[in-house]
């Protein structure tokens, strides 16, 4: 009798053909066009980037994410204006302490064209110009002189060549009010005449170099930014 036929066999047989058929469904079969399988790195996985518009975003933690450093140390307000510890140092940061919006060259180029405004226009006898530059008792000696000065039929030229030099000397604090003291040295052309053009001060052709030292207040907790021209004094 054939053996090939033995019904052992043949259910052996059976039995292997669905077992095929089962691993098939399951696992599938390779074509060759399959993608090759990927495998983390020796050492552990790598961490995906995430991405946004397309672009690759380093997560926390990557080695090619750039260190981020210390936030600069904002030097003090009197930096290069005064010596630590002195008086003037200490009215300054007193000053900034109250304005975060102060600041020494906002202050002096403020200063700077206040200065320029306030010697034109009392040269041109403007008093709507320096009424709000100039305190109380300043302004008053201002108008006296531009009134005088008109009453003798006398004129002023003055053109402005421009600011030298603008530095503060020194400066107080007393409760809100801050006053600083600034040094002024300018170059300008001035000539004082009569009422008949005759020359009677300076030079209508010769630059003269003028220092002025002025001070300046304000209420330093106000928002009003404006300082106020409260004293003079000229040297020559």
């Amino acid at each position: 009798m054939n053996q090939a036929f033995d019904p052992l066999n043949l259910l052996l047989l059976a039995v292997a053909v669905v077992v095929f058929f089962k691993l098939r469904s399951v696992l599938g079969t390779r074509t060759g066009h399959e993608k090759p399988l990927d495998f983390p790195p020796v050492g552990g996985e790598e961490k995906p980037a995430a991405s946004t518009n397309g672009k690759v975003v380093p997560l926390p933690g990557s080695t090619d994410m750039p260190a981020r450093g210390l936030p600069e140390e904002t030097p003090p307000v009197w930096e290069g204006v005064a010596e630590e510890g002195s008086e003037l140092a200490r009215v300054l940061q007193t000053m900034a302490q109250r304005d975060a919006n102060f600041t020494v060259k906002g202050f002096l180029d403020g200063a700077g064209k206040a200065y320029e405004m306030i010697v034109t226009a009392f040269a041109t006898g403007d008093k709507k110009t320096l009424k709000p530059l100039l305190s109380k008792e300043v302004y008053q000696g201002f108008a006296q002189a531009i009134d005088e000065r008109k009453k003798r039929g006398e004129t002023l030229e003055l053109t402005f060549v421009g600011l030298d030099e603008a530095k503060i000397l020194k400066g107080a604090i007393k409760g809100r009010k801050g006053a600083l003291t600034v040094k002024f040295i300018s170059e300008v052309i001035t000539a004082l005449k009569d009422a008949e053009g005759k020359v009677l001060e300076g030079d209508p052709n010769r630059i003269t170099q003028v220092t002025d030292i002025w001070t300046f207040e304000r209420d330093v907790t106000s928002r009003d930014p404006n300082w106020k021209l409260v004293a003079t004094e000229a040297q020559e």
